[in-house]
């Protein structure tokens, strides 16, 4: 496989998971891995103040992340993806387009801390989970030896970080 990967990580609202998912991968990724981040059926058109919150207490850059639908990465013009991650189970289920260059797809389901109702402490709890958990997913996947590994083997891999 390239010495440059590009990354992108869907969900249906492209508001909080994806977007901290996008942003995680781009501050521990480069120059390796570029992230990108899009809504299937129904972006937000915002991005979570609570997800803003969550990346400027780990240091993590925020400046250019949006939410976008999807098509946006369908264009010709647009960046040639190797891997793919759906974020959200409704997003797993939708059928996604046809991305060019067949990326390695992978499913790697958070709970949604936007659909959390309670105290503002309970809600920041929930965001600060769903960082933690795509946080150690994409430390593992980073950690893949990549370019020593096929197709196959990197799916296999991919997919047991899903389930972590």
């Amino acid at each position: 496989m390239r010495k440059h990967y590009n990354v992108m990580f869907l969900c249906t609202g492209n508001s909080a998971r994806s977007i901290l998912a996008e942003a995680i991968m781009n501050h521990k990724g480069a120059p390796t891995f570029t992230a990108y981040s899009a809504g299937s059926s129904h972006p937000a058109g915002m991005v979570r103040p609570e997800a803003i919150r969550q990346l400027e207490t780990a240091h993590i850059g925020t400046e250019g992340l949006r939410s976008k639908f999807w098509d946006e990465f369908s264009r010709p013009d647009a960046p040639k993806l190797d891997f793919v991650f759906t974020v959200c189970d409704n997003a797993a289920k939708e059928v996604c387009p046809v991305w060019p260059g067949q990326p390695i797809t992978a499913h790697w389901g958070i709970p949604d801390p936007a659909a959390v109702e309670g105290t503002p402490e309970e809600i920041e709890r929930a965001y600060s989970r769903a960082f933690a958990t795509l946080d150690r997913r994409i430390g593992l996947f980073l950690s893949l030896p990549l370019s020593a590994l096929d197709t196959l083997a990197i799916q296999k891999e991919i997919d047991s970080i899903g389930r972590q």
